[in-house]
Order: C-alpha cells, then sequence, then structure tokens
C-alpha cells in the first residue's frame, strides 16, 4: 500500500513547482497552444475525477435518491477529496470512474467551514493525481475544470483565475480564500478539480455564484493542514469568527505610518457570531488579530485552528478613518 500522508508524491512540490512545463508541444500537435494544453490536461485529469453517487438522507439507504457530485483521487492507496457539502450527512457512497469501473466509498470526515471532504474507496482506483499549490496561481491564469456536471461524466471546461482570496457566503457560514474562475461550472462539477495547465490541481470546485462566477478552494498550505487533519482523526477543530472579508486598501494617510497598504475589509458579519459579539462591522477594516498584521483571507486562516478556540484574541481595525482595538473569542465549529 502506498503512503498516503500530506509529504507523499501525490501532492508535488508543497512550496509550488514553478518549473513544472504547460502540456503539449506547439511544434508537433497540429492543434494551437491554447488547445493542447487543455485538451492535454483533460486526458490526464479525466480518469482521476471520480463521479460520485450519495445517498440522500444520510445513513446509507438509497431510498431517498441520489445527490451526484465529483471526487478526485489525490493518494494511491484510495483517498479521495470532494466538498463537504456534495457528502452532506451521508457516510457512504460510489465513486464511478471514466474506464467504467466503480468502488464503493465511505466518508472519512468533513468539514463545511472549508467546504472540503475526504472519502475512502473500497476497491482499485486510478492513479492519484498531483496536487499542486494554490498560491502561486495568478489573476489571469489559465485553469481547467474537470468535472461531471449535471451527471454528465468527464466534463471539461476552461478559463481564466478571475480573483483570489474571495470569501464565499455559504449555509450560515463563510467558506474563506476562494479562487474565482469563469470556467463554466453547473450542478456536479462539486468536489471536481480545477487545476493549472500543467494538470496540477490547485483547487476543488465548491460552487456557482452567478453566470460567469465559479469558485474553488485553494489547495495550499491551510487546506492541506485540514486534509490531513481529515485524514487522520476524521473532522478538523476550528475556531470561528464569522466574517466575510476581502482585502482592501488602507487609506493614503495611513499608509505611511503603519507600513503597508492592504487590509481584510469586512464585508459580510455572521448574525451572533463571536465577530457580531465582539462589535465588528461591515466596512471594519482588519489590520492585525493576534498582533499579526493580516492582508489576505489565507492569513487569517493560519490563526483559526485548534489553539485559538475560547481564547481572547485581539483585533486591531481601521474604523472611520481611526484605529479601534476589539477583543473576540472564538468559537469552536467542530464538524459533525
Amino acid at each position: 500500500m502506498e503512503d498516503s500522508t500530506l509529504d507523499s508524491s501525490p501532492y508535488g512540490n508543497p512550496d509550488g513547482n514553478t518549473n513544472a512545463k504547460p502540456i503539449g508541444n506547439p511544434e508537433s500537435n497540429p492543434l494551437d497552444s491554447y488547445s493542447q494544453i487543455v485538451s492535454g490536461v483533460a486526458e490526464r485529469l479525466t480518469p482521476k475525477v471520480a463521479s460520485l453517487r450519495v445517498p440522500r438522507g444520510g445513513q446509507g439507504g438509497y431510498g431517498r435518491g441520489e445527490s451526484l457530485g465529483s471526487g478526485v483521487v489525490f493518494t494511491g492507496d484510495g483517498f479521495l477529496l470532494t466538498n463537504a457539502h456534495v457528502v452532506g450527512k451521508a457516510t457512504t457512497g460510489t465513486a464511478e470512474f471514466a474506464d467504467g469501473t466503480s468502488a464503493p466509498f465511505r466518508v472519512v470526515g468533513a468539514d463545511p467551514l472549508s467546504d472540503l471532504a475526504v472519502l475512502r474507496a473500497n476497491g482499485p482506483t486510478p492513479e492519484p493525481a498531483e496536487l499542486g499549490e494554490a498560491d502561486t496561481l495568478r489573476v489571469g491564469q489559465l485553469v481547467v475544470a474537470v468535472g461531471n456536471p449535471l451527471g454528465l461524466a468527464g466534463s471539461v471546461t476552461a478559463g481564466v483565475v478571475s480573483a483570489l482570496g474571495r470569501s464565499l457566503p455559504a449555509r450560515g457560514r463563510v467558506i474563506e480564500d476562494v479562487i474565482q474562475t469563469d470556467a463554466a461550472l453547473n450542478p456536479g462539477n462539486s468536489g471536481g478539480a480545477l487545476a493549472d495547465a500543467s494538470a496540477r490541481v490547485v483547487g476543488i470546485n465548491t460552487a456557482v455564484a452567478g453566470v460567469g462566477l465559479g469558485m474553488a478552494v485553494p489547495v495550499n498550505a491551510t487546506t492541506r493542514k485540514i486534509i490531513s487533519a481529515l485524514m487522520q482523526d476524521g473532522r478538523v477543530r476550528r475556531a470561528y469568527l464569522g466574517l466575510a472579508m476581502t482585502p482592501g486598501p488602507v487609506p493614503a494617510q495611513w499608509r505611511e505610518r503603519l507600513g503597508r497598504k492592504t487590509g481584510l475589509l469586512v464585508a459580510q458579519v455572521v448574525a451572533g457570531g463571536p465577530a457580531d459579539r465582539a462589535g465588528l462591522r461591515p466596512g471594519d477594516l482588519l489590520l492585525t488579530v493576534a498582533g499579526h498584521p493580516v492582508a489576505v483571507s489565507q492569513d487569517l486562516q493560519r490563526l483559526m485552528f485548534s489553539e485559538a478556540i475560547g481564547k481572547p484574541l485581539a483585533i486591531t481595525v481601521m474604523r472611520n478613518g481611526a484605529l479601534v482595538d476589539v477583543i473576540a473569542e472564538p468559537s469552536e465549529l467542530v464538524n459533525a
């Protein structure tokens, strides 16, 4: 059995392999370079992205029908990565692959806050996909989505990274640091792969926010920690503030004094959550949390694991042109 730890080869280089070359050779292929890349990524990834059939009702029976989604094989011993909302409260399901084979799976663990879930197939699976590093992505970069929208297995779409570091309010929670893409996504794409030009999986498609607006959970150091916890413990203990944020500019008159140009602009505060109880408001610009500067959502995510639960957290914000200090006590959010 192959090693399925986070340092195993399916994850590739944790620091991001900037020397990896796009797929295709313009001199020997009649397709244009763009088409070569997309078709090459599709050829490599389609066998590794499963169509998931998940029983509704959550407890193993199929009497209430099935939900459809996608999942990505990411280790050589049968672990798959998908969305938490794809599996819901189900504990089992079936993964069907492009070669016509299928395998039952069990849900190892799910983390609603990141919308990630890990499955374990009970049977042979294709070779794993290589996981990349989303922190190396740039706005405008080519990405390819592979999944099973509307039950149509092996569907491929392509587009670009439209934005990075978005927050996605979903099901009473906020999914932080998501990738926005214009690659066409439809129901059933959830849990599928968002890949770069070298067929490395840099995100797990999670939602369709509107026409031309797709979202994906990034594969990076923070989500690797989540994936590892799900594989080992079946759950993730998280500290939760209840904020939706986006990078925002520091007022010009404060930039030299603070030595920075950006912070995290609060777009939404979840009613009754720790941030709401602490007095944070939409329009506040977060500058530091627990003494650490925050400029992108991932800066805050790195601080919001079990160590912060229930402990006073000093937060400095810019509000109406003035610095304001608040104290918040993050709640614990443990996936069921």
